[in-house]
C-alpha cells in the first residue's frame, strides 16, 4: 500500500512539471529595439539584452540564451550568453544594407531554450556622412553647336551620394569658363539637378573645347565633396568657305614626263571641321581633252599626268580646279602648266614596200624594201639618219627625200645563213637622240647548189654468217644542206658487180637502209665491197658514192670432221696392233680430225668416251695420241673397243666420235681371225640438202624478177628526163615564157606584183592582193629602178565636211596632178595614209571617203583640222603629199561631263552664297560650241553666267532665300545648256541640291515617363522595354544615343540601355526579394548634342521562386513517455522570401504519428504531443514536416526530426512462474545450487536492472537465512546446509524481484 502511494505522488509531479513547461510555451513575448550608428568597429556594444529582459545575471548561464541564426545570412552581432551583452560582429554599413531606405533595421530572435521562449530585436542603424558624392563618369562630354542660342540649357551629369539627408548632395558649383554659368533646380523628391547655362555665344574656331569643373557638395561634417570633368565639345557649322593658299598656281614641266608624275597640289584651308571642313577638289572649267591628261586628286589636290604631253601638239594648259566644302561652300582658282620642249618623238619608220623571199642567187642590188621615215619633231630633232646592222649583205640607198632602197650588197648563200632579220634603225639628231627601229623578216629561196655528202668517205660492218634473209645490216645517212625537193635524198647500190650484188643485197631508197637478200657462209664468202649512191631531188639532181665493205663473221656452225681413222666403206671398224709386251706410254695410234670453222669454233680436243677396259688406254687432249696407260695382263681381252669422242670449242659446242679396235697381238696373223667380227655403222643420206637447194633458186628467180623490173622503171624515169631537157615535154596550163634559163637548167620560176597598203594599227606593210605580172615583164631588180627621174614633191589639197559618207566623191588624182588615165595601170598609182579613211580607185583615180571621219575625234578643240596621205606614182617612182581639210558641222550637243550635279547646300546659308555648277562641253567649234544656260523655275536660286578669256562659258548657282530642311529637304533642278548651231542643240543635267541639316531640334521622347511590370526571374537577355526619341534632323544630327543619364548602382547592375535602338534588357537575374521597384533617367542626345531625359519606373512582380525555409529553433528530445499529451517537444521558425499569398506557409506532419503541429505565433510552429507515449512500443519518431506556401505553383520544404522517447520506470519485474517446485536429496552439501529463478522487466537500463532477494522466514524457529541463500543478480538459490529428510521434509520461500534504483517490484 505504501509502495503504491510514492507511485502516484511521482506521477503528480511529472504532470505539474508538463503544465508549467506547456505555459511557458504559450507565446513569443515582445520586441526589444536598439539604435546605433553603421561603421561601428567590431565587438562594440549595443545593449544589454539581459538586463532588458530582467533577467538574473548571475545564472544567466542555465537559461540557454541565444540568437536565433538563419542559414546564409550574415550575423552582424554576437550575444555574450555569459553576461547578456549584444554586441557587434562584423562591419555595418547601412548604404550596403539599406541602400537609399530613409530608415534601415537589423531583425533577428534570441530565444530562452530553458523556457523555450522568443524574443524579437530590431536594431535600427542610423546614417553617418561616410561617403562623397561621386559622379559616373567621372568625365562626361558635352557637344554644343556653335549656333546655339544664349540661354540653351544642357543638363549637366547627377552627383550620386549614399548618403541621407544632409549627409547627402546639398550644393553645385562650376569653375572653368566665363561662357557658361550654373542653374539649380530641385524636383518634388527634393534631388537637386544641375543645368548649364550658355551666357556667351560660341565660336568653334576660335576655341573648339572648353573645359569645366563640376563639384558637388554634402552637408555631413565634415563637408565631402566630389568633382567631374566636362568637357564642352563646340560643334561646327558652315560658317567658313574653303580659301586657297594662291590665286593662281603656275607649274613648268617637260613633255614627256611619267605617266602618275605630280604636276602641282593646290591646297585650300577651311577654318571648320568635320565634314564642314572636309574638302573635296575638281575640275572646275575642262574640256574632255583635258580631262584625261590630267587627273586631280579630290581629297589632297594633287594634280598628276594621266596622259602623255606632248610640246607639239600643246604648249600651254590652263583650267580652274574648285574646292568644296562639306556643306556647299567652294572657292576657286586658276593653275597654268607650261610644257617645256624636248626631243620626245622618235622618228616613225614606215615600210611602203617589202618583198619578204629572195632566192639566194639574186644579183647585187636588187631591192628588198623600200622605206619612208619621218620625224614629228622640228630643226635637228627631226632630222634623221637610218642605218641597218653591220655585217649584212645589205645597204640602205637614200632615193629622194625621206624615202630609202633596202638593196642587196653582197652574194647570198641560204646554206650559211637561210634568213636575216634586218634591223632598220632611223635616228635623228636630238640631244638625246631618238631612235625607232623596224624589223625586216627575209627568208632566202634555196636553189640545188650542194650535192649529198656522208658522214665518212668509206663504211665497214659486219654480219654474222648464217643471217634471216631480209635482215637490216646497217644504215646509211648522208645530209643536203639544200631545202625541200632540193634536198630530198635516194639511196640505191652501185659498182661493176651490181648484177652480183643484187642477189646479196638490197637497199632501201628513202631511209638508206641495207637489207641482206640471203644467207651467208663464212666458210663460202667473207667479205663484200661495193658503193653506196646518194643522189637529190633537185633539177638537175646531184650525188655522190662512198665506198662499203661488209665482213661476214663466222659462226660454230661446223661439226669437226675425223680424217683418221676413216671409216671403212664394208661397214668395218679399223684395227690397230698393240703387242702384249708394251710399256706404259706406248703410242697405239692417232685419231686426227678437222673443223671448216676458224678461231674457237675450230679449236678441237679428244676425249676417251668409252673404253673396254678402263684405265688401260688414254688419249692426248689436244693431239688425239691413243697410249697405253699401264702394262697389259693376261686378263685382259685381246680385242678393246675404243670410243673416242672429238668436240670443237664453239658455243654450243659441235662433237664427233669414232670407235677404234686395238687387238692384242704380237703379230698380224694373230689378229685377223677376230677383224671379221667388227661391224660397220649405218649412215643413211638425209633429202634435206635438196630441198633447200629449191627452196634457194625459187627465192633467187623471183629476186631477179624484181630487179629487172625496177631496171625498166629507172629507164623510163631517165628517157622522160631527157625528153624534158630538150622542150618536148609539155606542162598543162603554164606558159612556156616562164621558164628562165639559169646555167643551162629549166627552172619554174613565179614572180609576183604585189600593191601595198598600210594598216590603222601598225606602220607594217599588208599585201592587198596578188596577181600573176606580165609574161614579158622579169623579175624587178634595184638596177631597173631609175628613182632619180622627176623627183620632185607634189602637194594637193581637198577639204570635205565630216561625217560624209562612206563614198563620197573627194577628187581626182590624176586630173589634178596631170596624168594620163590611159597610164594608170602602168604608173601603179597608190595611196597610203596611217587610217584608211580614204580609198584609191585604181582604174580612174578618183579619191574616195572610205569610213566614216568625225572631225572631233580626229582634231579635237584644234580650230583647223587635215588629214594627210601620201600618193606613190612609180615608173618613175615620185610621192605625192596630199592635204584633206575637214570642215565642222554642228553634230554635237552641248554636254555635261556629270548627267546629275549633287549639292550640297546648309540650312545655314545665307542669301547670296553662290555654288560652282562648271561648265558644258561642246566639241563643235564656233557658233556650233556652246552659247547660253537656262534653270528650270525655283525661288531658291538663280544662274550667273561668266565668260573665260578663251571664250568658255561657266554658270554659278546663287542662292536666293534661305532653306529649311525640315520642310524641304531636296531640290531638284534642271540645268540647260545651248550651242549656236542650225539647229540648235541642247544638252541638260540634273541638280540635285541636297540640304544639309543643321542641329536645331533636340530629340523628344514619345513618353514623359514610362511604367513597365516585370517578373523577377526573368532570364538575361530579356527585353524589358524600348525608349523611343525622334529628331527632326537628319545624319549625325538625328543619330541619337540612349544612355543612363541617373541610375542607382542596383539598377546598373541589373539593366543593360542598348545606346542606339533604346532597348532595356536584363543584365542579371532580378530578385523581388532583392528590389521591388526600380527608378531610372534615360538620356537621348543627338550628334549635335542637344538632349532630352526621360523617366523609366520598372516594378518587379513576385514569382513563387523561394521554398520555405524550416529553421528548427529548440527541440526537445528525448521525450519522457509519461508525459501528458500537448506536450511542447519542438519550437521551429518557418521563413519565405516571396510575399503575398507566395510567402504564407502552412505547416503539417506527412506522417500518422502521436504528434501534432500547431502554429503559435508570427512564423512560429510547435510540434505537440497529440496522445500518450509508451516507449516500450515505439522507442523512437522520425517525424517529417511539410511547410508549404499558397503560391501558384506551391513550393515545399521537408524538415525530417528524430524524436527520442526516454523510459519511465513503469513496469514491474515479472517472474516466468507464478510457483516454482524444486527436489533436493538429503544430505546436500552445503552451499550447493538447489535451483534458479528468473524475472523479466520491459524497461531499459536502470529501470529493468532486477535485484532478487528472499523475503524473511523462519523454519522451525530459525531463520530461513540459515537454510538457503539467493544471488541477488542471478536468482539462484544456494542450500546453507545439509538437509535432513527425517527432520525436514519440505518448506516454503517467498522470493522478492525488485528494481535496483526504484525499489517498485
Amino acid at each position: 500500500m505504501g509502495e503504491t502511494q510514492k507511485q502516484w505522488s511521482s506521477i503528480n509531479k511529472r504532470i505539474l512539471q508538463y503544465l508549467i513547461i506547456l505555459f511557458l510555451w504559450k507565446a513569443v513575448s515582445g520586441q526589444i529595439s536598439y539604435s546605433i550608428p553603421e561603421e561601428m568597429q567590431k565587438g562594440s556594444f549595443v545593449g544589454n539584452i539581459a538586463k532588458d529582459l530582467g533577467m538574473d545575471g548571475k545564472h544567466l548561464s542555465e537559461h540557454g540564451l541565444r540568437i536565433v541564426t538563419r542559414t546564409g545570412t550574415i550575423q552582424y552581432f554576437a550575444l555574450n550568453f555569459n553576461s547578456g551583452i549584444l554586441q557587434t560582429s562584423e562591419r555595418i554599413d547601412r548604404e550596403a544594407i539599406c541602400g537609399q531606405a530613409e530608415k534601415c533595421t537589423l531583425n533577428f530572435q534570441v530565444i530562452m531554450e530553458r523556457k523555450l521562449k522568443i524574443y524579437g530585436i530590431e536594431v535600427e542603424i542610423t546614417d553617418v556622412n561616410d561617403n562623397d558624392p561621386e559622379f559616373h563618369p567621372g568625365e562626361q562630354e558635352l557637344e554644343i553647336s556653335e549656333i546655339s542660342a544664349l540661354g540653351s540649357r544642357f543638363d549637366l551629369p547627377e552627383a550620386e551620394d549614399p548618403d541621407l539627408g544632409m549627409n547627402s548632395v546639398q550644393s553645385y558649383q562650376l569653375t572653368g569658363s566665363s561662357h557658361f554659368s550654373l542653374h539649380v533646380q530641385m524636383d518634388e523628391n527634393g534631388i537637386r539637378h544641375a543645368e548649364l547655362v550658355l551666357d556667351k555665344p560660341l565660336d568653334r574656331e576660335e576655341k573648339s573645347v572648353h573645359d569645366l569643373i563640376l563639384t558637388a557638395s554634402d552637408g555631413g561634417d565634415p563637408v565631402r565633396s566630389g568633382t567631374a570633368q566636362i568637357y564642352v565639345i563646340v560643334l561646327d557649322t558652315n560658317d567658313n568657305a574653303p580659301v586657297f593658299s594662291q590665286p593662281v598656281y603656275e607649274a613648268t614641266v617637260t613633255e614627256n614626263i611619267p605617266k602618275g608624275s605630280t604636276i602641282v597640289t593646290v591646297n585650300a584651308a577651311d577654318l571648320d571641321e568635320g565634314i564642314n571642313g572636309e574638302i573635296k577638289y575638281l575640275f572646275h572649267k575642262m574640256t574632255n581633252r583635258f580631262s584625261q591628261t590630267f587627273i586631280l586628286n579630290s581629297t589632297t589636290g594633287e594634280i598628276t599626268l594621266g596622259e602623255k604631253l606632248d610640246y607639239e601638239d600643246s604648249s600651254l594648259y590652263e583650267f580652274e580646279v574648285q574646292a568644296k566644302d562639306g556643306g556647299g561652300l567652294s572657292d576657286k582658282s586658276k593653275v597654268v602648266i607650261f610644257v617645256m620642249d624636248l626631243n620626245d618623238h622618235a622618228p616613225e619608220l614606215e615600210v611602203t614596200y617589202l618583198t619578204n623571199d629572195i632566192l639566194e642567187n639574186s644579183p647585187i642590188g636588187t631591192v628588198v624594201a623600200i622605206l619612208n621615215v619621218q620625224d614629228s619633231d622640228s630643226g635637228s630633232n627631226g632630222e634623221i639618219t637610218c642605218s641597218i646592222d653591220p655585217g649584212l649583205p645589205f645597204r640602205l640607198k637614200k632615193s629622194m627625200d625621206n624615202f630609202y632602197s633596202l638593196v642587196t650588197d653582197d652574194v647570198l648563200d641560204r646554206e650559211q645563213v637561210a634568213s636575216y632579220s634586218i634591223t632598220l634603225t632611223a635616228t635623228d639628231h636630238g640631244i638625246p637622240s631618238l631612235s625607232t627601229s623596224t624589223v625586216i623578216a627575209l627568208s632566202l629561196l634555196d636553189t640545188n647548189d650542194n650535192p649529198p655528202l656522208f658522214a665518212e668517205s668509206a663504211y665497214t660492218s659486219y654480219l654474222l654468217e648464217n643471217n634471216l634473209r631480209g635482215a637490216s645490216i646497217f644504215s646509211f645517212r648522208a645530209n643536203d644542206p639544200d631545202w625541200e625537193e632540193n634536198s630530198r635524198i635516194t639511196y640505191s647500190i652501185t659498182g661493176h658487180v651490181q648484177s652480183l650484188l643484187s642477189s646479196y643485197l638490197s637497199i632501201n631508197s628513202e631511209s638508206g637502209v641495207v637489207y641482206a637478200l640471203s644467207s651467208f657462209d663464212y666458210e663460202e664468202m667473207r667479205e663484200i665491197n661495193f658503193w653506196v649512191k646518194a643522189q637529190d631531188g633537185g633539177s638537175p639532181p646531184l650525188s655522190s658514192n662512198v665506198s662499203v665493205t661488209l665482213f661476214i663473221l663466222d659462226q660454230n656452225d661446223n661439226t669437226p670432221q675425223i680424217l683418221y681413222p676413216s671409216t671403212p666403206s664394208d661397214g668395218s671398224t679399223g684395227v690397230e696392233l698393240a703387242p702384249h709386251s708394251s710399256e706404259p706410254g706406248y703410242l697405239v695410234t692417232k685419231v686426227v680430225a678437222v673443223d671448216a670453222d676458224s678461231g674457237q669454233n675450230g679449236w678441237l680436243s679428244y676425249q676417251l668416251l668409252k673404253a673396254t677396259e678402263p684405265g688401260l688406254f688414254s688419249i692426248g687432249l689436244h693431239t688425239g695420241e691413243i697410249r697405253t696407260a699401264r702394262f697389259f695382263l693376261d686378263k685382259d681381252a685381246l680385242k678393246q673397243s675404243l670410243v673416242v669422242l672429238v668436240k670443237d670449242n664453239g658455243q654450243p659446242p659441235l662433237s664427233a666420235s669414232v670407235t677404234v679396235t686395238v687387238v692384242l697381238a704380237n703379230n698380224i696373223p694373230e689378229s685377223l681371225s677376230d677383224l671379221s667380227s667388227i661391224p660397220a655403222p649405218a649412215d643413211p643420206q638425209s633429202d634435206l640438202t635438196f630441198y633447200l637447194v629449191v627452196a634457194v633458186a625459187f627465192v633467187s628467180c623471183l629476186f631477179f624478177a624484181f630487179l629487172l623490173v625496177l631496171v625498166a622503171i629507172r629507164v623510163y624515169r631517165w628517157r622522160t628526163s631527157e625528153l624534158c631537157d630538150s622542150g618536148s615535154m609539155n606542162f598543162s596550163g603554164v606558159p612556156v615564157s616562164q621558164f628562165v634559163g639559169i646555167d643551162g637548167v629549166r627552172a619554174f620560176l613565179h614572180s609576183y606584183c604585189q600593191e601595198v597598203s598600210l594598216t590603222t594599227d601598225s606602220r607594217k606593210n599588208r599585201f592587198s592582193g596578188q596577181q600573176t605580172c606580165d609574161t614579158n615583164n622579169p623579175i624587178i631588180t634595184f638596177e631597173d629602178l631609175n628613182l632619180n627621174n622627176g623627183d620632185q614633191i607634189i602637194k594637193v589639197q581637198y577639204s570635205v565636211l565630216e561625217e560624209t559618207e562612206k563614198g563620197s566623191y573627194v577628187g581626182n588624182l590624176p586630173k589634178d596632178l596631170g596624168l594620163d588615165a590611159r597610164e594608170l595601170s602602168k604608173r601603179k598609182l597608190g595611196i597610203s595614209s596611217e587610217k584608211p579613211y580614204f580609198t584609191l580607185n585604181e582604174q580612174n583615180g578618183n579619191l574616195y571617203v572610205n569610213s566614216r571621219i568625225d572631225r572631233e575625234e580626229i582634231c579635237g578643240e584644234s580650230l583647223s583640222c587635215v588629214l594627210k596621205l601620201e600618193a606613190v606614182v612609180h615608173n618613175p617612182l615620185n610621192v605625192i603629199h596630199i592635204q584633206v581639210f575637214i570642215k565642222d558641222i554642228n553634230d554635237n550637243a552641248p554636254h555635261f561631263q556629270e548627267d546629275n550635279i549633287r549639292l550640297k547646300v546648309s540650312e545655314s546659308n545665307l542669301p547670296g552664297t553662290r555654288f560652282s555648277l562648271g561648265n558644258a562641253e561642246d566639241e563643235d567649234i564656233g557658233m556650233n560650241s556652246l552659247q547660253n544656260y537656262q534653270l528650270s523655275s525655283t525661288p531658291y536660286f538663280k544662274l550667273d553666267v561668266k565668260e573665260s578669256e578663251d571664250g568658255d562659258k561657266y554658270v554659278d548657282l546663287i542662292l536666293l532665300k534661305q532653306l529649311d530642311r525640315e520642310k524641304e529637304h531636296t531640290l531638284h533642278l534642271v540645268l540647260t545648256a545651248l550651242d549656236g548651231g542650225e539647229p540648235m542643240k541642247t544638252g541638260t543635267t540634273n541638280i540635285l541640291v541636297a540640304v544639309i541639316d543643321v542641329n536645331d531640334n533636340m530629340p523628344i521622347f514619345g513618353q514623359a515617363v514610362y511604367k513597365v511590370s516585370l517578373k523577377e526571374n526573368a532570364p538575361r537577355g530579356t527585353s524589358v522595354l524600348q525608349v523611343k526619341a525622334s529628331d527632326l534632323d537628319e545624319g549625325s544630327n538625328a543619330e541619337i544615343i540612349y544612355s543612363f543619364y541617373k541610375i542607382p548602382e542596383s539598377a546598373r547592375q541589373k539593366f543593360i540601355l542598348d545606346p542606339n535602338d533604346g532597348t532595356i534588357t536584363v543584365k542579371e537575374i532580378i530578385d523581388y526579394e532583392e528590389k521591388q521597384s526600380y527608378v531610372m533617367i534615360i538620356q537621348a542626345s543627338d550628334g549635335g548634342g542637344l538632349v532630352t531625359h526621360c523617366k523609366v519606373e520598372i516594378e518587379v512582380l513576385d514569382e513563387n521562386d523561394n521554398p520555405p525555409e524550416v529553421v528548427l529553433s529548440s527541440v526537445s528530445t528525448p521525450i519522457p513517455e509519461d508525459c501528458m499529451p500537448g506536450t511542447v517537444v519542438v519550437l521551429l521558425k518557418v521563413l519565405d522570401k516571396d510575399s503575398g499569398n507566395n510567402g504564407e506557409v502552412t505547416c503539417q506532419l506527412r506522417d500518422i504519428v502521436p504528434f501534432q503541429i500547431v502554429s503559435s505565433s508570427d512564423n512560429y510552429f510547435k510540434v505537440l504531443t497529440d496522445s500518450y507515449l509508451d516507449r516500450e512500443k515505439i522507442p523512437e519518431y522520425n517525424i517529417t514536416i511539410t511547410a508549404t506556401d499558397k503560391g501558384i505553383p506551391p513550393l515545399s520544404t521537408y524538415k525530417t526530426i528524430s524524436l527520442q522517447i526516454s523510459d519511465i520506470n513503469d513496469n514491474p519485474p515479472a517472474f516466468e512462474k507464478s510457483s516454482y517446485t524444486a527436489y533436493v536429496p538429503e544430505n546436500n552439501p552445503s552451499g550447493s545450487s538447489i535451483f534458479s529463478v528468473k524475472a523479466s522487466d520491459p524497461d531499459e537500463d536502470r529501470n529493468a536492472r532486477i535485484i532478487y532477494s528472499i523475503l524473511k522466514s523462519s523454519i522451525e524457529d530459525l531463520p530461513l537465512s540459515s537454510y538457503l541463500s539467493i544471488n541477488s543478480e542471478t536468482g539462484t538459490i544456494y542450500a546453507q546446509r545439509s538437509f535432513d529428510y527425517e527432520q525436514l521434509r519440505e518448506f516454503q520461500i517467498q522470493c522478492h524481484a525488485e528494481i535496483m534504483y526504484s525499489g517498485s517490484e
